[in-house]
């Protein structure tokens, strides 16, 4: 459904969650070195991670080799002080396959790649004064956000029963996708 791509998480617990999250959805977890913490099968089996193998989450040592390897269509990143926000637009503004950024628990992502990237990213909306959102209740907020835009648009459906239908094939999906702004936003979608 769409990546998620943790750059240099730092608690197990979170990162934990978000994979759960990712098997529930079918996102895919990629992890951007270095880590705060051990993702070995020993540490994953003594945390009780289950579903760790069925994600099979990436890991990469990297941005630059994720980039590399990964190749990544699109790129939204997700902060505090972005000035657009994923909530209230009336066209999806995710689409299936899409790499969704976020950063370290205590600090965000990196200034400089936020900087080389002003015109994606994104943000949920907050009372202002308050510093964030707890890391996995963001991404888990972000995926069914753009879960529902895509339901809305048609790009993918719900069985009689409540569960996810697949998305359209990425070919489909990228006819309908339209690019990344690449000027300044208007707050127009």
């Amino acid at each position: 459904m769409f990546n998620i791509v943790l750059h240099e998480p730092e608690i197990p617990n979170n990162t934990g969650n978000i994979g759960r999250t990712c098997v529930a959805t079918g996102c895919s977890l990629h992890l951007i070195h270095p880590l705060g913490f051990d993702t070995s099968e020993k540490a994953c089996r003594r945390a009780g991670l289950d579903y760790w193998p069925r994600l099979k989450p990436r890991e990469h040592p990297s941005w630059e080799t994720y980039l590399t390897t990964e190749r990544p269509a699109r790129l939204w990143f997700f902060s505090t002080h972005a000035s657009r926000p994923l909530t209230g637009l009336t066209s999806p503004l995710l689409m299936p396959g899409d790499s969704l950024v976020f950063g370290r628990e205590t600090r965000g992502l990196p200034p400089a790649l936020l900087a080389a990237h002003p015109h994606q990213q994104v943000m949920l909306p907050m009372i202002a004064g308050e510093r964030s959102l707890n890391l996995a209740t963001a991404v888990c907020a972000v995926i069914y956000l753009g879960l529902d835009h895509l339901q809305r648009a048609g790009l993918i459906s719900l069985t009689p029963d409540g569960r996810l239908h697949p998305p359209l094939n990425a070919d489909a999906a990228a006819a309908l996708s339209p690019p990344p702004p690449r000027s300044g936003y208007t707050g127009t979608t």
